[in-house]
């Protein structure tokens, strides 16, 4: 069986590493020849798709930095959590810098005898040569012949990315600022590091000094020694009407693309991952073609799932928004009592580790 993957981040990545480490071939093409990680971007991986990581595709604890809680405020009351998660023995979301995952599996697939890595699409891919093609660019010829039909949305917002230096503290939990101008994330990375995601409403050309400022300014714990570089991205949210055309399957981020407030769109892909591997094993357990069925059954199976779970960020995103355009936080308040609802509070934290899978 063989496998040609389209792309070169971190979704094209580890879905390679999990089908080489079940003894499929697989090629790697990228028609990007300067594939550029952000040193400032983390992902926050949730305990159970962490424990799938490390069983299933590479180790990574030694790159990442376990949270035991997160704690939800407004800029209105900094001094009053209106929500918080946690789970006093083990941890809720491990946080990994996207660079040092990048590291992390290209070295596990480095010489590999299941992998192939081809620098350049200089000819046409022949679908007859692979049983599947797994496409995860944005803009190729895929993309834009059978999976550019999707259910778009345009947040009017850009996310402005960096790391904090500051003193050392215990920093095992991850903070979020719902403020006027938009969600404001603090999410550790070390004793003195910690990764900053601020997404600004209508901010496509605000000044860094700005940014700079407003972290400081929303700052609740930290005693920042300096901020490093900022790196902005415009927010979009998409899901793709069809997954795929015969043997050809879109996969991670060109699937689905959600609001980085909640921090689960690398989680969602995870989620992919685990399915998808799992349809090509009981196929081979059966003694089935690896064929375009398997993409069906990926359809099938998770193309509702990925749809209401995107949509539930979305409604939260939308939650705050709403509050912040009438200046009222009675809803705010509303979500702190329910918070305090121990069944409300599970169902939350176990959507955040699992989906709508659990």
């Amino acid at each position: 069986m063989r496998v040609c993957i389209l792309g070169s981040g971190l979704t094209a990545l580890t879905l390679a590493k999990a089908l080489v480490n079940q003894n499929i071939f697989v090629d790697l093409i990228s028609s990007n020849k300067n594939h550029k990680i952000n040193h400032s971007r983390t992902i926050g991986i949730s305990k159970s798709n962490f424990n799938y990581f490390n069983r299933n595709i590479t180790n990574i604890e030694k790159i990442s930095w376990k949270l035991k809680k997160i704690e939800i405020y407004t800029d209105k009351n900094k001094n009053e959590k209106i929500l918080n998660f946690e789970n006093r023995d083990e941890q809720l979301f491990s946080i990994i810098k996207n660079f040092q995952l990048y590291e992390v599996l290209n070295k596990s697939l480095f010489k590999n005898k299941y992998f192939k890595k081809i620098k350049s699409q200089k000819k046409l891919i022949k679908q007859e040569k692979y049983n599947l093609i797994v496409n995860t660019e944005y803009n190729n010829f895929f993309t834009k012949k059978y999976f550019s039909k999707k259910i778009e949305k345009s947040y009017n917002s850009y996310a402005y990315t960096t790391v904090i230096n500051h003193e050392k503290i215990s920093n095992q939990i991850a903070v979020q600022v719902f403020t006027k101008i938009g969600p404001l994330a603090f999410l550790p990375l070390s004793k003195n590091k910690t990764s900053i995601v601020y997404s600004i409403y209508n901010s496509k050309d605000i000044d860094k000094k700005k940014i700079i400022h407003l972290i400081n300014q929303n700052n609740i714990k930290y005693k920042i020694k300096k901020i490093e570089k900022i790196e902005n991205f415009e927010l979009k949210s998409f899901n793709l009407r069809s997954y795929y055309h015969n043997n050809i399957l879109a996969f991670g981020d060109l699937l689905h693309r959600i609001h980085p407030l909640a921090g689960q769109g690398f989680n969602m892909t995870i989620r992919d991952v685990n399915l998808f591997i799992n349809i090509i094993k009981n196929k081979i357990d059966l003694g089935l073609p690896i064929d375009s069925s398997v993409n069906y059954e990926f359809e099938k199976n998770f193309k509702h799932k990925n749809y209401i779970f995107s949509n539930s960020i979305d409604l939260v995103q939308e939650f705050f928004n709403f509050e912040r355009k009438f200046n009222n936080n009675i809803l705010s308040k509303s979500v702190k009592i329910l918070g305090k609802n121990r069944f409300i509070n599970k169902l939350f934290t176990k959507m955040a580790d699992k989906g709508i899978n659990f």
